[in-house]
């Protein structure tokens, strides 16, 4: 009987760290997109011909015709993309490295932060795109940071049920 409850203990322990292993996993991939979406940003405000991903024009004026109308504008927009590049990439390595260090070992702390990073940043962001009155291709625009957040979401149940499986979350 003893070696019974023995054998299920151990085969939930493994179930519970094998959940904690790959949702930490899908987490950091999901970190990895909030970085290549801050990259992308990067590569669209220096080299690219629109605004940012999935915004060619803004009141039906293109980039290069803004440049010339008014490059403080221009410029102005350049500043605030390079700081949503910034953060995007800082908060993406932050949610990689809470996910590879502290969620794979199983700690809390660095789940809650981790899980905390992208809710907050998508509370403020999102909203936003459903009252902009300038023309999204909702697509390329919103499509990657969906895709990463759902794999962040499946990551973050799956690590988390992992944890309470093992005992580590009351």
């Amino acid at each position: 009987m003893a070696e019974k409850a023995a054998v299920r203990q151990h085969e939930r322990t493994f179930e519970a760290t094998t959940g904690v292993r790959n949702g930490a996993r899908l987490m950091v991939l999901a970190g990895l997109g909030f970085v290549g979406y801050g990259v992308a940003f990067l590569y669209r405000t220096f080299l690219g011909s629109g605004f940012e991903l999935g915004v060619d024009t803004i009141g039906g004026v293109t980039r290069a015709e803004l440049a010339v109308s008014n490059p403080e504008m221009l410029h102005y927009i350049n500043h605030l993309h390079v700081a949503v590049s910034g953060l995007l990439i800082g908060a993406g390595i932050g949610v990689v490295a809470l996910a590879w260090y502290g969620v794979r070992s199983g700690q809390l702390w660095a789940w809650a932060t981790a899980v905390a990073i992208p809710v907050v940043s998508l509370a403020f962001a999102l909203p936003m795109h459903y009252l902009d009155l300038f023309a999204h291709d909702w697509l390329t625009h919103l499509g990657p940071i969906y895709l990463a957040t759902l794999l962040f979401v499946v990551g973050a149940v799956l690590s988390y049920r992992g944890m309470r499986t093992v005992g580590r979350v009351d």
